[in-house]
């Protein structure tokens, strides 16, 4: 996924899918500590007293992740892995395999000259949406794994895998409930996707344009960096609300979880883990991409 397609027009949808979803796993494999530092920052509740027992237990990006390996060991940060790599095999490949296709539809094969910047937003809101629709189970197993933490000593865990996760929440929910907050997920992913790709293309090929820029990794990092704060900057409220319809089953819709939300825990908290978050997604991006592109 570039701004500049000379040379790289011939490779097919199966070579690009097969190089986004390999891409997205690496990335995720190097960053999914701060995925679940950001996970367990979100689903925090505000306290409530004001003795120290009701502080809360996640105090940002490097309190959240010592925390969670000082209570839980370090193989809990790396907790939805499994399904992680399942998500990224899917929605990886499926968000960028066909976001060149797609983006093509829009401005039509005639099109000579730069994409204009909302077509390639469009673009990107299309495979994002397509994406995690098929990928949405895997993000629901990822999340609730992430979350097993949060039960007190003693009480058993709900899964012992991702696969067992799977199965369970199939025989005791429904095989629909795979598909719990596929409402915020769907705007949540092609709202990051649009402001990732879009975002990573529209900056790329503002740099190449400067002098003694050329299509190298300095210009891939840049572009990366760029694409991840603005995901998050763009994101975070709807990230928010997926992770805690995910992670808790008390909210009845995309609405509800918002309005107690707003009203238990302020405006403030749509950006809950926003460093952890920005950590997560800028170098998830910068290792995506960088590997992507070479």
């Amino acid at each position: 996924m570039v701004a500049d397609q000379k040379g790289k027009s011939d490779i097919s949808f199966a070579g690009t899918f097969a190089s986004s979803a390999f891409a997205a796993c690496f990335a995720e494999i190097c960053t999914i500590p701060l995925d679940t530092a950001k996970v367990r920052l979100q689903l925090q509740k505000k306290a409530l007293g004001g003795d120290a027992a009701a502080l809360p237990k996640y105090r940002g990006l490097l309190g959240t992740v010592g925390t969670i390996a000082r209570e839980e060991g370090l193989a809990a940060l790396w907790k939805g892995v499994i399904p992680g790599l399942h998500r990224q095999c899917l929605f990886g490949g499926l968000r960028i395999g066909m976001y060149e296709p797609v983006k093509n539809f829009y401005v039509g094969k005639d099109h000579v000259g730069d994409v204009p910047l909302t077509k390639k937003i469009l673009a990107a809101l299309t495979t994002g949406a397509l994406g995690i629709t098929v990928a949405n189970p895997t993000d629901l197993v990822k999340v609730r794994l992430q979350a097993e933490g949060r039960l007190p000593p003693g009480v058993p865990r709900r899964y012992s895998g991702a696969l067992n996760a799977y199965s369970t929440i199939a025989r005791q929910e429904g095989v629909k409930a795979l598909w719990t907050g596929i409402g915020p997920n769907i705007a949540r992913n092609a709202i990051i996707n649009a402001a990732e790709l879009a975002s990573y293309d529209q900056v790329k090929q503002t740099i190449l344009k400067i002098p003694g820029f050329t299509d190298n990794v300095v210009t891939h990092l840049l572009s990366g960096l760029g694409a991840g704060f603005f995901a998050v900057c763009i994101g975070s409220p709807v990230d928010v609300v997926k992770s805690r319809m995910m992670g808790d089953s008390a909210y009845k819709s995309t609405l509800d979880c918002f309005i107690k939300t707003l009203k238990n825990d302020g405006p403030m908290a749509f950006y809950k883990g926003f460093i952890p978050n920005f950590g997560r997604l800028g170098s998830w991006n910068v290792i995506m991409f960088l590997t992507l592109e070479q």
